[in-house]
């Protein structure tokens, strides 16, 4: 086992519940449901997500109420910690600094890469700052131009550059859709056979 792995792992849909789909059940807005599973493009869904935040004037405040009632996937903070015992472990997120933070306490705390919102002084959220262009495929290359491997998990269109760059990749807890399209990578449902799969690639 090489101490020179990284693994890479999506937040949303494998370790925590995806934060739009809790808010759009919580504020009754269904169209804010869409996720990166169902709009591969995240810059035209975050722009849409902007306009139906504005049309019904709520911000930042209303979307932390719902985050502090959010807990993560029931296994995932042990699958995590069992994890980091064995390897070391960056979480790579299309989210935002302002939405992780809360989750991160509940997850140990666990290194995460994300985005930042552009918040009005009236809480209204006005836009957003990526981190840099293709986030995950950037950094899991930027990770390996310094000299790591890296395997990496995620569910969605937007996890597949950084599964597909990485010596080892998994699909997890992803929809039928893209496991249809995508049947070269292993995909799984358990944390149990996620870890497994880890601990054969480390």
């Amino acid at each position: 086992m090489s101490d020179m792995n990284i693994v890479c792992l999506d937040l949303e849909g494998v370790l925590v519940p995806e934060i739009w789909i809790a808010f759009s059940e919580a504020s009754g807005i269904p169209e804010l449901k869409r996720t990166t599973r169902d709009e591969p493009d995240y810059d035209k869904l975050m722009r849409w997500r902007i306009g139906i935040l504005k049309e019904h004037g709520l911000g930042l405040k209303e979307i932390k109420e719902t985050i502090a009632k959010i807990d993560p996937l029931p296994g995932a903070k042990a699958f995590l910690d069992e994890l980091r015992s064995i390897t070391q472990v960056i979480i790579l997120s299309d989210t935002f600094t302002q939405f992780a933070a809360p989750l991160m306490e509940k997850l140990g705390r666990p290194t995460i890469m994300c985005n930042t919102l552009e918040v009005a002084d009236s809480g209204e959220i006005t836009g957003f700052r990526m981190r840099v262009k293709d986030s995950k495929l950037s950094t899991v290359k930027a990770l390996q131009s310094v000299g790591f491997e890296t395997i990496a998990a995620g569910d969605s269109h937007n996890d597949l550059a950084m599964i597909k760059a990485s010596k080892a990749g998994f699909l997890f807890k992803s929809t039928d859709k893209i496991k249809a399209d995508h049947p070269e990578l292993p995909a799984f449902e358990e944390y149990s056979e996620l870890l497994d799969a880890i601990r054969k690639a480390l």
